[in-house]
């Protein structure tokens, strides 16, 4: 299997784990708290530095509100990244490109 299904399925799994503590009255807003800074480091780790940044924050905002379990953001982020190809442009542009120069003295 290619290394991105298998992220992909990492990701549907801890979407799940998110979504999970509707199914829990009472304290799944106390759950939520607990998991929206675990979501958010695990984000930051599976999304890399830069993009992992904006991430982790998103991640954590919708794991903390009411009402907003039920996104997947997880799965979202992978298939932008990962199968649509979200910001592969960015290294092309900040790419260095090879140019040829005359030194004069």
């Amino acid at each position: 299997m290619d290394n991105k299904y298998k992220k992909l399925l990492k990701c549907i799994a801890l979407d799940a784990i998110g979504m999970s503590t509707l199914a829990i009255p009472g304290i799944g807003a106390f759950l939520d708290a607990v998991w929206a800074p675990i979501a958010a480091s695990i984000s930051y780790k599976m999304f890399g530095n830069k993009r992992g940044k904006y991430t982790s924050l998103i991640t954590f905002i919708e794991e903390l509100l009411p009402g907003t379990d039920v996104v997947p953001s997880f799965t979202i982020f992978c298939i932008l990244f990962d199968f649509i190809g979200l910001g592969k442009d960015d290294k092309v542009r900040n790419a260095v490109t090879d140019v040829d120069y005359t030194e004069t003295r």
